[in-house]
C-alpha cells in the first residue's frame, strides 16, 4: 500500500512555490481567448484540399484557426510525403515503415497580395506491417493522418508566433 512519507512530502511541499512560478510566468495558451493566435481567428482562409492528405490537413488547420467568417487572409500550402523502410530483419523482411512529411506554406493578405509569412514545416510518423495486409493499411492510413496533425500543429505554432497580424 502506498503511504505519503515524510521525505515526499517535504519534496511536494519544496515544490509548490516552483508552481506558482510556473502559474505566473506571464504565458498564455496560443488558442485560448486572447492568445497569440487571437488576431488569425476568423481571418484564415485555408486553400482547397485535393487529396486525402490535404483533407486532413485542412481540418486541422481549420479547427485550429477558428471558422474563416470573414477571411482577409489566405492560406496557401504544398505537401509532400515520402515513405521509407525503417525496420528490416536479418532475413531482410520489412518490419516498418517511416512516412516523412513537409509542408511549405504561405500566408498572404487577400487585398494586397502582401506575403506576411512563409515557412518550411517537416515532420515523421511510422507504422508497423507485420500484421494482416488489412491492418497495414490501417495503420498506414492512421500514421498519414497522425503526421497531418503534426504537420498543422507546427503551421499554427508558427503562425502564433508571427508579429503584426491584428485586424
Amino acid at each position: 500500500m502506498w503511504s505519503f512519507d515524510l521525505p515526499s512530502r517535504r519534496y511536494f511541499l519544496a515544490a509548490l512555490p516552483m508552481l506558482a512560478l510556473v502559474g505566473a510566468c506571464g504565458f498564455s495558451p496560443a488558442l485560448g481567448p486572447g492568445g497569440s493566435l487571437a488576431a488569425l481567428r476568423g481571418r484564415v482562409r485555408v486553400a482547397d484540399p485535393n487529396t486525402r492528405n490535404d483533407f486532413v490537413l485542412r481540418d486541422h488547420l481549420a479547427r485550429g484557426l477558428g471558422g474563416a467568417s470573414g477571411p482577409d487572409l489566405d492560406l496557401g500550402y504544398r505537401l509532400s510525403t515520402h515513405e521509407r523502410d525503417a525496420g528490416i530483419t536479418p532475413d531482410q523482411v520489412i518490419t516498418r515503415r517511416q512516412i516523412d512529411g513537409q509542408v511549405n506554406y504561405v500566408l498572404t493578405d487577400q487585398a494586397s497580395g502582401a506575403v506576411l509569412a512563409k515557412g518550411i514545416v517537416s515532420g515523421f510518423t511510422s507504422y508497423g506491417t507485420t500484421g494482416t495486409t488489412a491492418s497495414t493499411a490501417f495503420a498506414r492510413d492512421d500514421a498519414l493522418q497522425r503526421l497531418m496533425v503534426i504537420l498543422a500543429d507546427q503551421i499554427i505554432t508558427r503562425l502564433a508566433a508571427v508579429q503584426g497580424l491584428g485586424g
